[in-house]
């Protein structure tokens, strides 16, 4: 649903908006709030920041809208504004375009254009949220753009956004090319790298149908991230799928007798999300950390060639699902008790 605040002193446009967008009202397409002065909408803004749209009048008592204008930039940059005044003079459009609104409607209000404009502005604050979403999670554009770029771009809503943590509850998988650091040092460099990302173009590919994010390349591994509903069976199903794909790869020319294998550890559980790295270098990593993270590795060190390993909770919330197999035992790096381990046949 789409939040709208709505700016005038006059009381009749809100009974005139409430009638016109009766269907969007009633569909839980549009929320609109009413404010009679900027003063009132900026209240009401840090109230209820989530706010998608702005449609302000200009002529106001206490706080106009061209000086609405200007606050809600600094309150939001993210935040898009449209004008709606009987002011449609050149002079007024120009200073509310120079102050960042989207756009300008001229009273009497000719509501046909309104909707359209609505849907338009709402489409296009849309598009800049799933940027922002886009390049938070995307680790390659945040290690090559400058973050001041970035901080242009979303201003505090970057700040927010970009540098928040949170715990979440998801599943990490690491994949690793098995027997690959042994080739790489006896074969050319354009040989393994090429073979390398070819392997890793199958493995993504896999991960992405399953919904999952691929958090880092690491070597000749994959860390990959999955979170949403069921996100535990997802991980499952992606590395089945994984090795049964890599499974199918020709041997690799230049490099004869080998045959590519993976071994994979996948564990669910809580975890913390944030970024990670070095400011001053502006190296920062939307990552996750955390003990989860840590044993999803060692299981993956733990396992053989085309080997898939979880941990007994993991093996108890799919047994139903997935014919699992039980391993035992195993010692791990940093823990004082052995894991129970579970492998993944099918």
């Amino acid at each position: 649903m789409a939040k709208i605040l709505v700016v005038d002193d006059e009381t009749d446009l809100e009974v005139l908006i409430k009638q016109k967008f009766r269907k969007q009202i009633r569909q839980n397409e549009y929320e609109f709030v009413f404010a009679i002065n900027g003063k009132d909408a900026l209240e009401k803004l840090l109230d209820q920041p989530e706010m998608d749209l702005v449609l302000s009048d200009i002529n106001m008592p206490e706080m106009d809208g061209l000086t609405l204008l200007t606050k809600l930039n600094e309150l939001n940059p993210l935040l898009k504004s449209v004008i709606v005044s009987a002011y449609g003079d050149m002079q007024n459009i120009r200073t509310a375009m120079n102050r960042g609104a989207f756009d300008f409607i001229t009273k009497p209000i000719d509501f046909e254009d309104l909707t359209i404009t609505v849907e338009k502005t709402l489409k296009h604050a849309k598009q800049l949220k799933e940027t922002l979403k886009a390049i938070k999670e995307n680790n390659i554009l945040k290690m090559y753009v400058d973050e001041n770029v970035l901080y242009f771009m979303g201003g505090k809503e970057y700040e927010s956004t970009i540098m928040a943590n949170e715990n979440i509850e998801a599943t990490v998988m690491f994949i690793d090319v098995c027997g690959f650091t042994a080739i790489s040092e006896t074969t050319p460099a354009d040989v393994v790298v090429k073979m390398l990302n070819t392997y890793f173009e199958v493995m993504v590919k896999e991960i992405i149908a399953q919904e999952g994010h691929v958090d880092k390349f690491i070597g000749d591994a994959i860390m990959a991230v999955f979170r949403g509903e069921y996100h535990l069976d997802r991980a499952i199903d992606a590395a089945l799928a994984v090795r049964q794909q890599i499974g199918k790869l020709p041997e690799p020319k230049g490099i004869s007798g080998y045959t590519p294998k993976v071994s994979i550890g996948i564990k669910s559980g809580e975890m913390i999300s944030g970024n990670l790295g070095s400011v001053s270098l502006k190296r920062l990593d939307y990552t996750v950390i955390g003990d989860t993270v840590n044993t999803a590795a060692r299981l993956q060190d733990a396992a053989q060639p085309n080997q898939i390993l979880i941990s007994k909770d993991c093996y108890e919330n799919v047994k139903e699902a997935f014919q699992c197999k039980k391993i035992g035992d195993i010692a791990m790096k940093n823990k004082a008790q052995t894991l129970m381990v579970y492998e993944v046949l099918e």
